[in-house]
């Protein structure tokens, strides 16, 4: 594995890369794509070596006989996060946000409160707008510069017309990987207020040497009739564009809800991925796993002593995920002055801050997941950028 190799992205419809200009008035030809949560690197050789294959054979006909694609999934929750998962409860969609969406049409209706612990990954807001519902945004607190949970807060905001709340385990846009205590805190705020718990773990392979995540079926036994778990290797192995995901479903009543709204919308997978999984979650995907996470933690660290060295710009240190999230709250600046430095003098296309809800006012998002070359050109085009605060 090479994550140091420098892959040309651009002209190849590459939405991080060849959109940037349009979306954020950053040219593709001297400018740096940091938005889009897509990784710059080459997936494992043995996924490559697969659709190679399924291209050598024409293999692209309706897929049958899911097995080794659920025993896969099997095997990697088990061994990477010693969680058991029966093959019935598996589901797969197409990406992450289309099985949100399907569980809003599942367990809610319109009018209905759904909660988010914002700021947060922005497409939670979008499908529950687009879905009629109403959106209840608890904002995180932070605490010694990392968010953490405030359920007194978020307590005192319950209406008890609120029937879903969707976790985001690890934290995207923060890098949290949240606490045993603080992950049985939401399952208890789950049962409070009798609530859904939606909990997205797309991020959870993602997670640097010394810390821990806990899948939450883990936590507390008891929220299984109540817990819709989500998961993919969409972000794990940078496959995003296969829109492949999976809803993880235990409880008997909340799978056949769910397995029903599949047959209405006659939901089928894409066979690429059902091929590509399997060869994903495997020993060499493991050890691939390992060695990029090694990478984004020296990338994160990187990153986070460059932009804190600037005066009043400030990134939270990160345990998780490749999405960095820095405020510019410290430079005292309007939000069209640091946005347009970023864009216009860095010339880096981030993600902006309050897409992901309140509390995300004063930031930006960066994708980090790039040979390091692209991040110490990334920290030297902000140095330069706010060179009148140093």
């Amino acid at each position: 594995m090479n994550f140091d190799e420098l892959i040309d992205f651009r002209g190849q419809h590459s939405e991080k890369w060849d959109t940037m200009e349009d979306k954020l008035g950053v040219s593709s030809e001297d400018g740096l794509a940091m938005w889009v949560a897509d990784m710059d690197f080459r997936q494992p050789q043995g996924m490559i070596d697969t659709v190679k294959r399924l291209a050598d054979s024409a293999l692209f006909t309706y897929f049958g006989d899911k097995t080794e694609y659920d025993a896969a999934i099997q095997w990697w929750m088990k061994t990477r996060h010693g969680w058991d998962v029966d093959a019935k409860a598996i589901f797969t969609t197409h990406g992450i946000v289309n099985a949100v969406s399907l569980c809003l049409e599942c367990y809610t209706k319109p009018g209905d409160g759904v909660v988010i612990f914002t700021p947060v990954y922005h497409a939670f807001a979008r499908v529950i707008r687009a879905n009629d519902r109403r959106l209840v945004e608890c904002p995180l607190a932070i605490r010694d510069g990392m968010y953490a949970m405030d359920f007194d807060a978020w307590d005192a905001q319950m209406t008890g017309g609120e029937k879903m709340a969707i976790l985001c385990s690890p934290h995207n846009p923060g890098g949290r990987v949240w606490t045993r205590e603080e992950l049985q805190g939401m399952a208890e705020f789950a049962k409070r207020h009798d609530l859904i718990l939606v909990s997205d773990e797309i991020h959870h392979d993602l997670v640097y040497p010394g810390r821990k995540h806990i899948a939450m079926p883990l936590v507390d036994p008891g929220i299984a009739d109540r817990l819709i778990m989500l998961t993919a290797t969409s972000k794990t192995f940078n496959v995003a564009g296969m829109h492949c995901g999976n809803a993880i479903i235990h409880d008997e009543a909340l799978r056949a809800a769910f397995a029903r709204r599949i047959h209405q919308l006659s939901i089928s997978p894409n066979s690429m991925s059902m091929h590509m999984t399997p060869a994903l979650y495997s020993p060499e995907g493991a050890d691939w796993v390992d060695g990029l996470t090694r990478y984004l933690d020296a990338n994160h660290r990187r990153m986070l002593d460059g932009i804190n060295a600037v005066p009043g710009l400030k990134m939270m240190p990160m345990q998780s995920t490749y999405l960095a999230w820095v405020d510019f709250a410290g430079t005292g600046m309007a939000r069209e002055e640091f946005v347009g430095r970023v864009a216009q003098g860095a010339k880096i296309a981030a993600s902006p801050g309050p897409v992901f809800g309140l509390g995300g006012e004063s930031y930006l998002r960066f994708n980090i997941a790039m040979p390091r070359a692209r991040i110490d050109d990334a920290v030297e085009r902000m140095q330069r950028a706010f060179a009148d605060l140093q």
